[in-house]
């Protein structure tokens, strides 16, 4: 759900930018296992296949199937440690007919397989009890010394006040059963989460913030990145001085 079946340019200098995000908020190294949930068109996996080489390995799944058919015959053909596969999941945005139930589906893989987990743009298109199930799904396949990063469109005073002033591209101004989306049509279009919802879900999974949250530009964030990011560890042997979340 990241991206549109093919990277393009603008999806390649996207996957760059992150790279460094993963390397520098999330502590990413180059023997990691990671595992990306939403790989899209593969715009994060190429540069990725270049920072991990033979070293690391890289599983990715979306439920899109042609963007990974792409990844398969355009990726994973030249890199072997990189591997894509579709798990048909429902999601009213990319996957209408969709078999497996967001809220029940099984991550295909072991636990603690992962050392570093991401998601960009695929929890702005997933509502509350699936994001839930994802965050236990995550920590369930995420090593004890692991960290996970993702992106939301996150509402507090200032992003709501960017919303108001009109100087927001999105507007949220239709409201769920928490969470805020644009489009009457179809809510996972683009989901908003109030900031506090949010890291309330974070924390009942079991994790705790790894770096403070990168606020991003779609509300005028200093970030280089679209979203906001948020980075996280499962809270334990690293995060054992930390009581809680907070997005200080």
């Amino acid at each position: 759900m990241s991206g549109a079946p093919l990277p393009g340019m603008k999806g390649r200098s996207a996957g760059k930018r992150y790279l460094s995000a993963f390397v520098d908020l999330g502590g990413l190294q180059s023997d990691h296992a990671v595992l990306e949930p939403g790989c899209g068109g593969g715009r994060m996996a190429e540069p990725l296949a270049e920072y991990l080489g033979d070293a690391g390995s890289y599983d990715g799944f979306d439920v899109v199937a042609k963007a990974v058919e792409w990844c398969q015959k355009n990726i994973a053909g030249k890199h072997p440690n990189l591997r894509f596969r579709h798990v048909d999941v429902l999601n009213k945005a990319y996957n209408p007919n969709g078999h497996l139930d967001p809220e029940s589906f099984t991550f295909p893989y072991p636990d603690q397989a992962f050392d570093f987990v991401f998601l960009t743009s695929v929890f702005t298109h997933m509502l509350p009890p699936e994001v839930r199930h994802y965050l236990s799904e995550i920590h369930r396949v995420l090593r004890p010394r692991g960290s996970c990063l993702m992106t939301f469109f996150l509402l507090n005073a200032d992003s709501r006040e960017a919303i108001r002033t009109g100087r927001t591209e999105r507007r949220f101004e239709h409201e769920g059963d928490g969470y805020l989306y644009d489009s009457i049509e179809v809510s996972e279009r683009a989901v908003a989460y109030r900031e506090d919802e949010a890291l309330s879900l974070l924390e009942e999974a079991g994790f705790s913030l790894r770096v403070p949250i990168e606020r991003g530009r779609w509300a005028g964030g200093p970030s280089p990145y679209g979203q906001d990011v948020v980075v996280v560890e499962p809270r334990g042997e690293t995060a054992a001085s930390d009581p809680g979340l907070t997005s200080d």
